[in-house]
């Protein structure tokens, strides 16, 4: 018999590569050694001792694999080839990551976003929880941050799909493999400490930035019985880092205008007065785009992973093995964060333009009337977030007989991630100054630049500030998958199998969000409850001069930093209360959905002789799915005018509603391959995947979420929502010239429909009313009050009617202007909000082509690995286009070049990873309407020395992010900066001791 159970053979491979990677004290050249167990349905044992045999393992891997697997398999006990799984598999052809604090977090495979790849743990389809900084949290996608890459022992990458795997990954599916200690008949031990030291805090202020060097630890315990009938293995690591990064941003959105456009932010028309202070104004068929704000923050951030596994095993007789696990996660991030921002109320401005058809600005400029200056706002914020997965599993493994192999396996695993801080998972105080004359943002290099003239005497001093408004914002999010399987093998004859089985899974999911928001953002009590001694003055250009370009000198400097929670106290000491700055536990967003599955497969695999030798794998599964959602919808009773652009939904109470739906779906997946020789192969799949709807879009309920002057928004699910139907096509050739080189040509087209689109219409809930465009308003313009002059309107309607027709004045800001509230009342305009619902859509196709090569210099110990993955697909954004559109998240092309070197004591490695430009939102114009944010084009050095003492003792030194790169996002064009981040370099000394 050839091989008629290769999928089997390879799961066990790289379990026998994982189960602690055998010993430490074996030799590169045992990696070939065949195991006790001569079953030939499985690969050989692999013993991993360093970067070659780690790349020699994961070569094997992929020529023996029925269908298209790439993997990586650690290099020794304990040591993965990087220090984040994301930035290990970034490494393989077709997929990219996405980073957050400076690390790797998801993963993109073959165009295809983290939302829609499949990871499982051991074969096991792991729950994954995220949470959302003002919102509850919509994303399925798994966040690779929370786990340690040592107590990993192999990745396996299928970009195939296969019969027996459970459904959601249409890129991939990810499968994260751990120890065994059965597989392994010896006594395996070691320790690892850790220091690691991040540039990123020296860039920080002394109020911000950590310790510089920070520790992890992690160990590594697995043993056998005697008899070899019980196992054991134990796994854990603590880490912690201390780090930041700087951003410029416009991170309110800007807004979209058509270049004839009248309306509230447009620039004055040919004729209009301010129209001379225009140069180069784009032309009436162009569109051009305005900052809403800019802002810089410094953050810093402190976070604790913790990891660890127990595993079980019992062999009763020789043909049963059991398996007891028990996986836990847990990742604690705490955050500080300064700001410095200035709005733009879109008054008196002058401005230049870059050309059309879509038209940024060089630079914008506002003026403000020096008896109702603006702001400086000068914001800060603490978040504390924990992210925690546990999972439990059970498996029971029987050879029935030679022919007959018969498996078992459940599992109960949850993710949670919700507050880990008293003032909740996200927190802000506004604090401002209302001394700003002017404001310049020039956006004409990369980084852009806010120049703000002040008025007043004194022009900067901390006697001015004060609290404006504030948000304490509790986000939560809890997945659970309960999951059993039960498979079968059967061996018909010397050239064929068969795989069988059936599932059931219950995947429940819930998203919360609360929010306690305090809207005086013209002022919070008096400046005077504030002492000086409260705030700290700084220097923002000692913080950007990394990044600034040869316009850097006209950065505003001088700025206040505080210590927030004693800003935070004595503001409840002005109040006399603290119920504006605590969080509420209280959710106003609840989210909660179940989805059951039922599952049944079969798979057919064949070998044969025809002319070379082939073989074929033929499978067929059906899915059923049924979806029950319940939301907690908050009713809107009333919209308040509440600054100069700040309006608040009055929210009463709130109430559940239920919608539910349902599918199911036949996939069959074939694949074929050809050895046309020792050394070359050949192979052809074709397969269906689906890949399951967000959980946001499959809510019940409309929710009405943020009011402004052209009108509200709001959105609602939809249960009924059909999953994504990709049909795939994969081509390849592999070329295994020599030991440990390979070179390899894959192309793959994903035709895939269901795409899901948002619908908008229009809604005006009953009873609502804006006081834009009311008698009061009118009335306002009357007397004199431009009808862009908002800070005029609130002070006459303020001044004139406290206390009647909705309006309550609280006070007065430091320059003397009114604060209060004007609610919408009968008779005012109808308040309209657009609500946009996902629809399933438009069907389109994703192609693309990956290259790989890999050589090992003889036995001189160098080597190179590279590959480049280009893929193309129809779903791109139309930049001119402003309404929504079904654009593809994270499609871009990527290259990986790593250099290593390798003997018996030495090791070394260079590795460059680079991502192109990409999509990577469709929300990003002003507070989240239709507009793109494309990430930019970003490489990335890294570097890794090893060195032995012994057989026992080794050390390591890395350093990532060498060149120190910057990650850019901008809009429709270049210059619309979003989001321009600096992080720095990070280097890490460990030593590895084995027993």
């Amino acid at each position: 018999m050839r091989n008629p159970r290769p999928v089997i053979r390879l799961s066990r491979s790289a379990s026998a590569v994982g189960l602690l990677v055998a010993s430490l004290a074996a030799h590169a050249q045992q990696a070939n050694n065949p195991p006790a167990d001569t079953n030939k349905a499985q690969l050989d044992a692999v013993v991993v001792t360093g970067i070659r045999q780690s790349l020699e393992s994961s070569l094997n891997l992929k020529r023996n694999a029925r269908g298209l697997v790439d993997g990586i398999v650690a290099e020794d006990i304990g040591k993965f080839p990087d220090t984040n799984l994301a930035e290990s598999m970034q490494r393989i052809a077709g997929v990219s990551i996405d980073r957050s604090l400076g690390e790797g977090s998801k993963v993109t495979v073959r165009g295809v976003g983290p939302d829609f790849n499949l990871v499982l743990l051991n074969g096991r389809q792991m729950p994954a929880s995220s949470l959302g900084s003002t919102f509850a949290s919509n994303s399925r996608s798994f966040d690779f941050a929370n786990l340690a890459s040592e107590g990993v022992a192999a990745l396996e990458v299928y970009k195939t799909s296969r019969a027996d795997s459970p459904t959601g990954g249409i890129g991939a599916t990810i499968n994260i493999k751990t120890a065994r200690p059965l597989d392994n008949k010896q006594r395996v031990a070691s320790v690892g400490v850790k220091m690691v030291s991040d540039d990123s805090n020296k860039r920080l202020p002394d109020s911000l930035n950590g310790s510089q060097m920070t520790p992890e630890v992690s160990g590594i315990y697995s043993d056998v019985s005697a008899d070899g009938r019980f196992g054991i293995a134990l796994i854990g690591s603590v880490q912690k880092r201390n780090g930041g990064y700087n951003q410029a941003a416009v991170d309110a959105g800007w807004r979209t205008f058509k270049g004839d456009e009248q309306n509230w932010g447009t620039i004055p028309l040919p004729g209009q007065a301010g129209a001379d202070k225009i140069t180069n104004r784009p032309k009436p068929t162009d569109l051009y785009v305005v900052p809403q704000e800019m802002r810089y923050s410094l953050n810093s951030f402190e976070r604790t992973r913790t990891n660890g596994q127990l595993v079980l095993q019992f062999r009763p007789v020789q043909d049963v093995t059991t398996t007891l696990d028990h996986t836990y996660s847990e990742n604690k991030i705490h955050s500080k964060r300064s700001e410095l921002s200035a709005w733009f109320n879109f008054g008196p401005s002058s401005s230049s333009w870059t050309n059309g058809p879509i038209a940024a600005p060089l630079t914008y400029t506002e003026t403000y009337d020096p008896k109702a200056p603006a702001d400086v706002a000068m914001a800060g914020s603490i978040f504390g977030t924990k992210n925690k997965n546990q999972s439990t599993g059970l498996n029971v493994a029987w050879k029935a007989s030679n022919a007959l192999t018969l498996e078992l396996d459940a599992h109960h695993s949850t993710a949670t991630s919700g507050a880990d801080s008293p003032f909740g998972s996200n927190s802000t105080l506004g604090v401002s100054m209302y001394n700003r004359a002017s404001a310049t943002a020039d956006f004409s290099q990369k980084f852009p630049v806010l120049s703000i003239g002040l008025a007043g005497d004194p022009a900067a001093s901390p006697s001015l500030l004060q609290v404006t408004g504030s948000s304490f914002r509790n986000s939560y999010m809890r997945n659970q998958i309960d999951q059993a399987q039960f498979k079968g093998k059967y061996v018909l004859n010397e050239s064929s199998g068969l795989d069988f089985g059936v599932g059931m899974s219950k995947v429940k999911n819930r998203t919360a969000f609360a929010n306690v928001q305090q809207d005086d953002w013209g002022g919070h009590n008096k400046p005077s409850d504030y002492p000086d001694n409260l705030f700290q003055a700084g220097q923002l250009q000692n913080y950007f001069a990394h990044s600034m370009g040869s316009n850097g000198g006209n950065l505003f400097n001088n700025f206040y930093l505080w210590d927030f929670e004693a800003v935070r106290a004595a503001a409840i000491k002005a109040d006399g209360s603290d119920k504006w700055f605590v969080p509420s536990s209280n959710f106003t967003d609840d989210r909660r959905t179940q989805e059951k599955s039922t599952s049944a497969y079969v798979q057919y695999g064949k070998d044969w002789v025809w002319g070379v030798p082939m073989s074929a794998n033929i499978g067929l599964r059906y899915e059923r799915t049924k979806v029950d959602s319940q939301a907690l919808v908050p009713i809107v009773t009333g919209i308040n005018w509440v600054s100069a652009n700040e309006f608040a939904l009055v929210r009463g109470a709130s109430d559940f509603t239920a919608l539910s739906g349902s599918y199911k779906y036949l996939l069959p997946s074939i694949d074929w391959e050809a050895e046309l020789s020792d050394k070359v192969k050949v192979r052809a799949s074709y397969g269906e995947t689906i890949g399951r709807p967000g959980w946001g879009a499959i809510q019940g309920g409309v929710t009405l979420s943020d009011f402004r002057v052209n009108g509200g928004s709001g959105s609602q699910g939809n249960p009924g929502l059909k999953p994504l139907l990709s049909k795939n096509f994969d081509l390849s050739a592999e070329y295994y010239y020599a030991k440990s080189s390979y070179a390899a040509l894959g192309l793959f087209r994903k035709n895939i429909s269901n795409f899901i689109g948002s619908s908008t219409l229009q809604s005006t809930p009953a009873g609502l009313t804006s006081p834009i465009g009311g008698a009061l308003y009118n009335e306002a313009v009357s007397k004199n009050c431009p009808t862009k002059d908002a800070m005029c309107i609130r002070g006459y309607i303020l001044n004139t009617y406290n206390g009647t027709k909705g309006v309550i004045r609280t006070g007065f800001d430091g320059n003397g202007n009114p604060l209060g509230t004007i609610a919408g009342q009968t008779g005012d305009p109808v308040a309209a909000f657009t609500i946009t619902a996902p629809t399933n859509q438009r069907s389109d196709s994703i192609k693309g082509m990956e290259l790989n090569l890999q050589h090992a210099f003889g036995k001189t110990g160098f080597g190179v690995a590279a590959n480049y993955t280009w893929v193309k697909s129809g779903l791109k954004y139309d930049n001119l286009n402003l309404t929504e559109q079904n654009a593809l998240l994270g499609m871009s092309n990527s290259s990986n070049l790593v250099g290593f070197y390798e003997d018996d004591k030495y090791s070394a490695r260079v590795a460059y990873n680079w991502r192109d430009e990409f999509l990577s939102s469709t929300s990003a114009d002003v507070f989240g309407s239709a507009g793109p944010a494309y990430t930019e084009a970003y490489g990335q050095w890294d570097l890794s020395l090893g060195y032995k003492f012994s057989k026992k003792l080794s050390v390591n030194f890395e350093a990532l992010n060498l060149n120190d790169g910057i990650q850019r996002v901008h809009g429709r064009a270049k210059e619309e900066t979003l989001y321009f981040t600096q992080t720095g370099r990070r280097y890490m000394l460990s030593a590895r001791y084995a027993f």
